[in-house]
């Protein structure tokens, strides 16, 4: 790791994290209509979402500790692995539960993948130079995933335009991409993070898994004695459940106003590329955001504005009034963002910042999860219009949920300290 410069351990970061999301982008404008295609129900769907939200509500804490205790790259090898073999999977599945074991898969992976390879960019910087800036890199690190996902998106478009290849439907040609982008992403992951531990084995391993109820538990404490961190981790389960709105509603909706399941697909993909690079615009409004209403307030206005969007989605006729509405909501969401992580940072100092930043995230997995059974038996039983608004209306009202950030800001409050003895937590 130290022969290494800084500038080369930055490539290797923002490279491997392009390749890590490059599958994805491959992967957004199908996965929901490729189900529909093999048989699967809307509510079904929601159903089978449902093992990746819980199972990496269940993993994301305890993986922190295996990150920690055998290393990132060991870790990040194995996410690799197992997303390749639900990309695998996903090519073939034809039933409720095989396609149920394909988000179990991508629950644990997605768990794994959850923060080490950002956690050895800053360490092997500042295993070169401890005076090192890293921020830069992380700040391009934003750039690279919306440059890769709606690469990834636009070049799934184009595969499915090109039609069906032999018995292979057209649906499933950006499976079979993904699958040999990842098997990229995983070879450049071998070659290129390299990583210098000391010994440490399975009673490692075992002291760092048994540590994590207790992480859980204190940092739940800290919520508990925070009105403004439980507000604020109150609101990502808003947001997840009203994220499959455009995550998951967002290609149906698109294919019942176009009449065509394969023209909507192939449209979602440069709509998604376009969408990400205005989740990147939305990203760049925030200084401006900061200095015309401050962060609790731009964030709770954003909630508003994201569910308005939502509902622009869900009621315009014609596939023009839903792809605009559709990248609206995008640069809202990439504006949001920003401001919500901020306000989170404000709040937490010391050993506790990655669990509670952890348990931030892991609120929108059961909540998305909930959000997608919910919303879909809601548009198999009514429709996808009726199901879009009820989600954008769970959206705007976390706008609330920010007052006590708001509060506290104008009361100039001190960063919560906590009380307890400090637990180590693994560096994600």
């Amino acid at each position: 790791m130290s022969a290494l410069t800084v500038r080369q351990v930055r490539l290797r970061y923002l490279t491997l994290y392009g390749l890590r999301w490059l599958p994805t982008g491959l992967m957004i404008p199908v996965m929901i209509l490729l189900m529909q295609e093999r048989g699967l129900s809307l509510p079904q769907i929601g159903l089978v979402g449902t093992a990746q939200g819980l199972l990496v509500l269940a993993l994301e804490l305890p993986t922190a500790g295996v990150a920690d205790a055998i290393g990132r790259r060991p870790v990040l090898l194995a996410a690799g692995v197992l997303n390749l073999a639900s990309l695998a999977l996903f090519a073939v599945a034809d039933s409720f539960w095989l396609f149920f074991v394909v988000w179990a898969l991508q629950g644990v992976y997605r768990a794994l993948d959850s923060g080490p390879l950002e956690s050895w960019y800053v360490d092997a910087t500042l295993a070169v130079d401890p005076k090192a800036e890293y921020e830069r890199g992380l700040g391009h690190a934003g750039t690279v995933v919306g440059g890769a996902i709606g690469a990834g998106a636009l070049l799934s478009g184009g595969l499915i335009a090109l039609g069906p290849i032999g018995p292979v439907s057209a649906l499933t040609v950006p499976v079979l991409a993904a699958i040999v982008a990842q098997a990229a992403a995983l070879v450049a992951l071998a070659v290129l993070l390299v990583e210098q531990r000391s010994a440490t084995g399975f009673a490692a391993v075992r002291a760092s898994a048994a540590q994590a109820p207790r992480m859980i538990g204190e940092a739940v404490g800290l919520l508990r004695r925070s009105r403004v961190l439980l507000a604020l981790v109150a609101v990502e389960l808003f947001w997840g459940f009203g994220m499959v709105t455009f995550e998951s509603l967002l290609p149906v909706r698109l294919a019942e106003v176009i009449g065509d399941p394969e023209r909507a697909a192939a449209l979602l993909g440069p709509a998604n590329s376009a969408a990400w690079l205005a989740s990147a615009a939305g990203a760049a409004l925030t200084p401006l955001l900061l200095r015309w209403f401050g962060a609790a307030p731009g964030a709770a206005l954003l909630r508003i504005l994201q569910g308005v969007t939502v509902v622009g989605m869900g009621l315009f006729a014609g596939p023009v009034g839903v792809l605009v509405a559709y990248l609206a909501c995008y640069a809202v969401h990439g504006a949001s963002n920003p401001l919500h992580s901020g306000l989170l940072h404000r709040q937490v100092d010391g050993p506790y910042r990655t669990s509670v930043l952890s348990l931030n995230s892991m609120m929108g997995q059961p909540a998305g999860a909930l959000g997608g059974v919910a919303l879909t038996a809601l548009a198999a039983a009514t429709s996808v219009s009726t199901a879009m608004v009820v989600g954008a209306v769970v959206l705007a009202v976390a706008a609330p949920l920010y007052l006590p950030a708001w509060l506290a800001g104008r009361r100039a409050a001190p960063v919560v300290e906590p009380t307890a003895v400090p637990v180590p937590v693994a560096d994600r």
